[in-house]
């Protein structure tokens, strides 16, 4: 009768452990399916976080040189402006000399007509003297009444004469005037026509500058809109990894409190099993559970640093300004600089990218983040201060600043103190 209630508990003691084992052995399972379904989204979701990373990185390569072309556009077209402007106040200075050129021309007919006239005149009253000749120069002066008579009659024929000539001579010297200054207009037109034609070179240059800089310009918009495109599928990529992790993380701690409810019913139907036996079990079966929970993840700290330090560290630098690629935290910084170079403060050795950050360390649940913790999203890092709050080197138009930490989706949290 012993032996047989013996038998009897030993069988009990073994449906015990064969149904822990089921338990063990089903979970495990349920552990190794769902597992291999997170590691092959975590690897897309990797692979398309390093591909969205150097997107980025063109992305904002592509701005930085679209920026440089714009002000080289800028200052030729501020160049073409002035040139055409200088080409306009040349036209009118044309015009104007060649007015001055038309009646430079015409004061040159008068003055010759003047000269000839005044010629015309002198020859006529040589002609005159010579064809009459001696007699009447000398009738004339023995017609004179008296010596005064005579000699005003001998000046008056030089006065006739000296005047004569002064005048042709004053002619003379107009036309020759007149003529040197048209001279001097027609070489100042000359060299106007000449300046002419090297500022319409000069535009012409400049024009196909900007038309070429314009089409470097539409080649940059098509690669930045081309780019803009692959990072948002690359993003939306990101986002439906992590609900495929989130979705099988939530199925698989479903299944295994499934479970563990169906070994819990069976040690207690085993257990039941005994009491009506009358064997004392109670004990074998309390002491059979597994331990496995679906706890936040919340490792020991590995260093003496205090992450309050490195946050109040961080705050020092909050105004100052966000630098693509960056090394200053006060000249400017990116991210990934902001995070390393405060680490590295208190000797903590980190990589310069962000997307390495997301290895370092040890995994937290964000319900178990505590100051000093690192917050990793698509392209981007964060100092976690606590209560739902981050310090981080934002963008170019916010800097360094505090924000809050659910304000884009979070990758992982990295604890490396």
């Amino acid at each position: 009768m012993k032996f047989l209630r013996a038998m009897k508990k030993l069988k009990i003691k073994q449906q015990i452990i064969a149904a822990v084992m089921a338990c063990v052995l089903g979970i495990g399972g349920i552990y190794s399916v769902h597992a291999s379904v997170i590691n092959d989204a975590k690897n897309k979701k990797n692979e398309a976080q390093q591909e969205l990373d150097n997107l980025n990185s063109q992305i904002d390569e592509i701005q930085a040189a679209q920026s440089d072309l714009q002000e080289e556009m800028d200052a030729y077209d501020d160049q073409l402006m002035a040139l055409l402007t200088d080409m306009d106040l040349l036209e009118n200075d044309m015009d104007a000399k060649q007015d001055e050129i038309d009646q430079a021309n015409a004061d040159l007919e008068v003055a010759q007509e003047k000269e000839q006239t005044q010629y015309n005149a002198m020859k006529t009253r040589i002609q005159y003297m010579y064809e009459n000749g001696d007699s009447n120069y000398w009738e004339a002066m023995m017609g004179a009444t008296s010596i005064t008579d005579l000699l005003n009659r001998v000046e008056y024929v030089s006065e006739v004469y000296d005047y004569d000539r002064k005048q042709l001579t004053a002619y003379q010297e107009t036309v020759q005037q007149v003529a040197d200054l048209k001279d001097q207009l027609n070489a100042q037109l000359a060299e106007m026509e000449e300046l002419k034609i090297s500022y319409e070179d000069q535009a012409s240059s400049l024009q196909a500058l900007i038309a070429e800089k314009s089409a470097a310009m539409d080649n940059f918009d098509a690669q930045l809109a081309s780019a803009k495109s692959l990072a948002s599928q690359y993003a939306d990529t990101i986002k439906k990894q992590n609900q495929i992790i989130a979705d099988e993380q939530a199925r698989q701690a479903a299944e295994e409190a499934a479970a563990r409810r169906a070994a819990q019913q069976q040690q207690q139907n085993a257990g039941n099993q005994s009491n009506t036996t009358g064997s004392d079990t109670n004990a074998s079966a309390s002491g059979s559970g597994t331990g496995l929970t679906s706890s936040g993840l919340n490792p020991a700290h590995t260093t003496n640093v205090s992450g309050s330090d490195v946050v109040a560290f961080a705050s020092q630098y909050v105004g100052y300004p966000y630098v693509y690629g960056g090394n200053s935290l006060t000249e400017g910084a990116d991210c990934s600089y902001f995070v390393m170079a405060c680490f590295g403060q208190y000797g903590i050795s980190l990589p310069r990218n962000s997307y390495s950050m997301q290895s370092c360390g040890q995994a937290v649940s964000y319900d178990c983040a505590q100051p000093g913790d690192i917050i990793c999203y698509p392209g981007h890092v964060a100092i976690y201060m606590g209560n739902g709050r981050i310090v981080h080197a934002s963008s170019p138009t916010n800097g360094i600043c505090y924000g809050s930490a659910t304000y884009r989706t979070i990758l992982t949290i990295r604890r490396v103190l």
